[in-house]
């Protein structure tokens, strides 16, 4: 095994590690370890992120039903529309992108890197707004309220995001939760998981009918991945997950910024 399929496998260890400790965020560095580390092309990579982040959400999804945390009706309205979008843009949006999209000159902006620089765009919004995180827990008895409208129209717009770079979108979905249905953060966080759980497998299955997909690959990593998520639950008892986040933000941070760098100096 090459020293990169090592560093690799030990990423996808870690993303799950991160997803256990501070319950988000981690998917996020699935399609940067998939395309430098593995050589993954990024279409395809953003294909494998959105299962393996399906099924580690999966995972979250269900123990927090088993604390009866998650919000169901909630889950219903926002996933609808988020699962129809994810599954348009993986199955019709993605493929209809042009090979070259434009070009300045020498530079040529190609479907591979514009989908890179876009995912890093998302790395940028996530990792702030876990630097910046300042929510406060709204009490427990809160009344839950719908802005339907609203809700469904986030629903669309992180079901396009997830799409296009495969990653979950909690960053989006968790405050969207908070201030259109009135959740409380413990129940935001726990419904979110089952909202990326079913908008991010149904959309995987859109890739299922235009790509081809290394199944054998996808199944070790994933396996990998949700190793390291029950890893990172255990290790939460030790750490707190709050003080990560934010040293974990910076990491995503400068990451966004390497792969800016990386792509357009190519």
């Amino acid at each position: 095994m090459e020293i990169n399929q090592v560093f690799g496998y030990v990423g996808a260890l870690f993303i799950g590690v991160v997803l256990g400790l501070i319950g988000g965020g981690g998917s996020i560095l699935t399609v940067p370890i998939l395309v430098y580390l593995l050589f993954v092309n990024p279409v395809t990579a953003t294909a494998y992120s959105l299962f393996v982040v399906g099924v580690s959400s999966l995972v979250g999804a269900i123990r927090n039903i088993q604390k009866g945390l998650v919000d169901f009706r909630t889950a219903i309205v926002f996933a609808i529309p988020a699962f129809i979008a994810v599954y348009v843009t993986r199955k019709y949006l993605v493929p209809a992108i042009p090979e070259e999209v434009f070009s300045i000159g020498d530079f040529i902006l190609t479907k591979d890197i514009a989908i890179m620089l876009f995912f890093a765009i998302v790395m940028l919004v996530a990792s702030l707004s876990m630097i910046r995180n300042k929510r406060e827990d709204s009490s427990e008895e809160t009344k839950i309220s719908y802005n339907y409208p609203l809700i469904i129209i986030e629903g669309i717009l992180v079901g396009v995001i997830t799409g296009i770079v495969g990653a979950g979108g909690g960053f989006l979905i968790i405050p969207a939760l908070v201030l259109l249905a009135k959740l409380p953060m413990k129940k935001a966080v726990a419904t979110s998981l089952l909202i990326i759980a079913i908008k991010s497998l149904i959309g995987f299955i859109g890739d299922v009918e235009n790509l081809e997909i290394d199944w054998t690959f996808l199944l070790i990593f994933t396996s990998i991945s949700t190793v390291g998520i029950f890893l990172g639950i255990y290790l939460s008892n030790f750490i707190e997950g709050k003080k990560l986040k934010k040293g974990f933000g910076w990491f995503v941070l400068i990451m966004g910024v390497y792969i800016i760098y990386k792509e357009l100096s190519m």
